[in-house]
């Protein structure tokens, strides 16, 4: 019995270990004079900039909720249309949830971040890991319980797995507009402030006359923070999903398939909390090797653990409980390795970043030809991993193997959001430290903990990317599965010579870059804006370059709020229109090759842009440490352009491919019973 109900139980244990968090956190001094002001301003920011969004948001979700109930209501009743409408709310809402406390405690423990760095390195980074743990327990868990709670409440109802369906689609809708509108925000407030701080007026980042820096501050938790824990919430919830559907479609009336996913984890939810306890500074001080050794504790105590889970589970089954669990494991080792292989194409330590600032040494346009060059480069081995991992995963034990390699890749998401969630803390206390003129021996410890944060939000960009491919795969296998089903077996598949396959394929294709197209260009329009009016304010407000003035961070803020709502609208809801459009007009076939054709082109624009705008990122980086001439050299120039550039690239466009690419498959398993 308590094994059935451990994805609850254990979910309830984590969100209380959430709140012990939080009271820890909330215990630690915060940083004093100027720092009050400028953390009450970022806070003030991001609740205005969140509030915002969720009014928006929450607008198309209340339409949607009467639609589903509408549309379904007619087909199956009324009783079955709110249930679906339901789980529709219900998944939006927890998404939306956690981004919103996840952002909320990053703001706090920042400033905390700042003020502890007086005692020490090891007291800092202790305190923003335990920030960014919140963020990624709550993704973990609210998604577990959500999961779990809906399919244990529906589970006698024929209509179990569309409630589900419903519930992974409202998770989807909440994490395509977050991290589009987050990401917008961000780098259109991020490049704005640069363009005229660094470029024009040659003043250091966080620089406090700059009027943009408190809009870049707040852009670090509503993109960073809050829109990657939607996007993970969404992509762990509609994974967990979709693995339920095809162990009901694929084990008919063996409910032990369907419950596999929840109980996977159940496990690593505890193992991710067990591997924060080693995330602890070493003789060496690396940081980036304690949080490392944090992640590699959960992967190795989840390995254990899901042997004699599997087998507990699979007992009397006419099934290999080995080939099932080798299945586990290769979806931890795509976890481990998406690691390992985005952090050689974004760390300073390795050649890929340091031959980009060489190449800034020519000038700006190397520097651009350079970076595009890695982006595309740094495809190859994350897309072999990914084929490796769906080969194998296969041979040992079909489609359900690879979904239950993608749910054991997903299941260590706690730990690795919580590394994710670090950066914008860390980012937010070297900006408090820099602008309220704290200590040298102060900024020096936030500046290598900011150092850091930029390769941890990095590499775990890569593990959402190559995780969200991998779950777009399960949900087109389970979307497949549902049109042999309800075709009762006489459907024509998905054959390469048919020509509506053909055409959706090329549709499908088309999507991420008409997505990231759009993003692209909102970033640019918000940015001048920004640019205009930094301008404006150091033109027109006497004093504000000598010090003497102060800026009015506040219009920045409300610009890149506006821009922002207004921008996401029209890309959020590509991936909901475009599916529908497809499916009633060209019919089933024509859906598969467009879910099929935007999963490989997604894996590859998502992963060139967030790779190659970070490598942009760290070469500045690089350079500003004293190599290739320093600040205010020409190389260091050139790399400010290629960070300008790859901010949009890193930041907005290619993490959003994550949530489009699984909104079109959930949008499809929602409307395949129509179109049939």
């Amino acid at each position: 019995m308590f094994l059935l109900y451990s994805p609850i139980i254990v979910s309830l244990f984590a969100i209380a270990f959430v709140f012990y968090l939080v009271t820890k956190i909330n215990k630690m001094p915060v940083a004093k004079g100027k720092a009050i002001e400028i953390t009450k301003a970022v806070q003030e920011g991001a609740m205005s900039y969140l509030k915002r969004q969720y009014k928006t948001i929450g607008m198309v979700a209340v339409v949607l909720f009467f639609a589903i109930w509408i549309f379904f209501g007619f087909q199956s009743g009324a009783w079955v249309g709110f249930g679906m409408a339901l789980s529709f709310l219900i998944g939006a809402f927890l998404s939306g949830l956690s981004g919103f406390v996840g952002m909320l405690i990053s703001t706090q423990a920042n400033t905390r971040v700042a003020e502890s760095a007086r005692k020490g390195m090891g007291v800092a980074l202790d305190l923003a890991f335990k920030g960014g743990l919140v963020t990624g327990l709550l993704v973990v868990s609210f998604g577990l319980l959500a999961v779990s709670c809906v399919y244990f409440v529906t589970s006698k109802s024929l209509f179990s797995l569309e409630y589900l369906i419903a519930l992974g689609f409202g998770a989807s809708l909440i994490s395509v507009f977050a991290r589009i509108g987050g990401g917008i925000y961000t780098k259109a407030a991020d490049v704005g402030a640069d363009l005229v701080g660094k470029v024009e007026k040659n003043i250091p980042e966080d620089d406090p006359r700059n009027p943009g820096v408190i809009a870049d501050q707040v852009g670090d938790n509503v993109g960073d923070c809050a829109g990657m824990a939607a996007d993970i919430f969404e992509t762990y919830s509609v994974t967990t999903v979709a693995a339920m559907i095809l162990g009901s479609l694929l084990f008919a009336g063996k409910t032990q398939f369907i419950l596999l996913p929840l109980f996977i984890g159940t496990v690593s939810i505890l193992t991710s909390i067990i591997g924060s306890f080693f995330v602890k500074l070493g003789k060496t001080q690396n940081i980036m090797g304690a949080m490392y050794k944090g992640v590699a504790v959960s992967i190795v105590l989840s390995a254990i653990g899901f042997y004699p889970l599997i087998s507990n589970t699979m007992a009397g089954q006419n099934v290999s409980v080995m080939n099932l669990y080798l299945s586990t494991l290769v979806g931890l080792v795509v976890a481990a390795l998406m690691f390992v292989i985005t952090e050689y194409y974004t760390s300073k330590k390795y050649s890929p970043v340091r031959s980009l600032a060489k190449a800034s040494e020519t000038g700006h346009a190397t520097n651009i030809i350079k970076g595009i060059a890695i982006g595309m480069q740094s495809t190859a081995y994350p897309v072999i991993l990914i084929a490796l991992a769906t080969i194998v995963s296969f041979w040992l034990a079909g489609i359900y193997g690879v979904a239950l390699a993608v749910m054991a890749m997903l299941s260590v998401a706690g730990i690795i959001v919580g590394v994710d969630a670090y950066g914008p803390i860390t980012d937010n206390a070297g900006g408090i430290a820099e602008m309220s003129d704290m200590p040298q021996e102060t900024r020096k410890i936030t500046d290598a903990l900011d150092s850091v944060g930029n390769t941890t939000k990095s590499v775990t960009k890569g593990y959402a990317i190559a995780s969200a491919g991998l779950a777009a795969l399960v949900l087109f296998s389970a979307y497949s599965q549902k049109v042999t089903e309800l075709s009762l077996n006489k459907g024509p598949g998905f054959i390469l010579d048919d020509p509506m396959v053909i055409a959706g394929l090329l549709i499908g294709g088309l999507l991420p870059y008409l997505f990231a197209s759009f993003l692209m260009q909102a970033v640019g329009k918000t940015a001048g804006k920004v640019v205009e009016e930094i301008r404006r304010q150091f033109r027109e407000i006497k004093g504000l370059m000598e010090g003497t003035a102060k800026p009015e961070y506040g219009k920045c803020v409300d610009i890149v709020t506006k821009a922002a709502i207004k921008e996401m609208l029209l890309p959020a809801l590509i991936p909901v229109v475009v599916p529908v459009l497809v499916g009633f007009i060209l019919g089933p076939q024509a859906l598969g090759g467009l879910l099929i054709g935007s999963i490989v082109t997604g894996i590859f624009v998502g992963i060139s842009m967030t790779t190659g705008g970070a490598a942009w990122d760290n070469a500045k980086k690089y350079i500003e440490e004293g190599n290739y001439g320093g600040k205010g050299s020409f190389a260091h120039q050139a790399a400010v352009t290629g960070d300008t550039v790859g901010d949009p690239y890193k930041d907005t466009a290619g993490p959003a491919i994550n949530p489009m690419i699984k909104v079109l498959n959930i949008v499809a398993l929602l409307i395949v019973a129509f179109i049939i």
